[in-house]
């Protein structure tokens, strides 16, 4: 394309635009834009570094508006167009010529664009017809391959996971078993401690009545236990008891006392939890606590 301004031709239009009315820079780019019909529109680096030499030459001068230069022909600047004014009216033709031969250039583009893509377009219509089927195959076959495999993939998921519950099924079987005979272990060896612990003790409450009225009862036998009871007191008082004899004297005898009693209610409420309570059984111990009772009123009304 060649160049819309010959040399100088700018330099001219420009004192011309400012000739009609002051303007600023980007005003004068709109017009120039507006006499071509928006087919040239100069750059700021073109008009700007123009107007600030006719300026630095004393054609034309500005004043700040707004923030903006705002350019105005001086006296100096219309001489020049009143002598140029033949040149001036060359340059409209030529404008005129400009806008013309740009409108032509811009319509042969478009025109040749325009055929280009028509026939691209046909080319690629025709291509794509004998493709269409080929490609249409290829795309279902490939949807066919991803939902095969698809397929397997969900399949193999399924499989493992199926092996991995069966695994952690026979697992949990295993250690739910392994923790039944612990459990069964545990039971029948604690069992066996308190079999033996008894069967020492010739019976619990009977032991600790006898204890406490200073006697041992015999081993199994309630009748027993309530002769050491009415034994009294004096057979056991010069032998040191081994029950409670973790408890040691605290110099205070109200207090030991109650340690002691403590004692006994706790290791007799443990038997009972532990093995059991019949009414039988109740009946005997309230036997022991009676003449256990009664002989310690004695002691205590004694020693008063």
């Amino acid at each position: 394309m060649p160049p819309v301004f010959a040399h100088g031709r700018l330099r001219l239009y420009l004192l011309k635009l400012l000739d009609e009315a002051p303007r600023h820079g980007y005003e004068v780019i709109r017009l120039l834009e507006e006499r071509f019909q928006g087919l040239y529109a100069p750059s700021a680096g073109t008009v700007y570094p123009r107007l600030a030499k006719l300026e630095a030459e004393g054609l034309v001068t500005h004043a700040t508006e707004g923030g903006r230069k705002v350019y105005s022909i001086t006296d100096a600047g219309r001489a020049e167009l009143a002598d140029r004014g033949g040149e001036l009216a060359d340059l409209e033709v030529e404008i005129r010529d400009s806008v013309t031969e740009l409108a032509a250039e811009i319509r042969d583009d478009v025109r040749g664009a325009a055929g280009d893509l028509r026939r691209e377009m046909r080319a690629a219509a025709s291509a794509s017809a004998t493709r269409v089927e080929d490609e249409s195959w290829k795309a279902a076959k490939e949807d066919l391959r991803k939902a095969r495999q698809e397929w397997k993939e969900q399949a193999r998921r399924a499989k493992d996971e199926s092996r991995r519950a069966r695994e952690e099924a026979q697992q949990a079987r295993r250690q739910a078993k392994e923790a039944q005979e612990r459990a069964r272990e545990e039971v029948q060896r604690i069992a066996g401690q308190l079999q033996e612990q008894f069967a020492r003790s010739g019976g619990v409450l009977g032991s600790l009545a006898g204890a406490w009225l200073g006697g041992a009862p015999a081993a199994g036998s309630a009748d027993a236990s309530a002769d050491a009871s009415a034994a009294g007191v004096d057979g056991g008082a010069g032998r040191a008891s081994q029950w409670a004899a973790d408890l040691a004297a605290t110099g205070d005898p109200a207090r030991d006392l109650d340690r002691l009693l403590d004692r006994f209610r706790d290791e007799v409420r443990d038997a009972a939890r532990d093995r059991g309570v019949t009414s039988a059984q109740v009946a005997e111990a309230r036997r022991h606590l009676e003449a256990a009772c009664g002989r310690l009123g004695t002691t205590f009304g004694a020693g008063s």
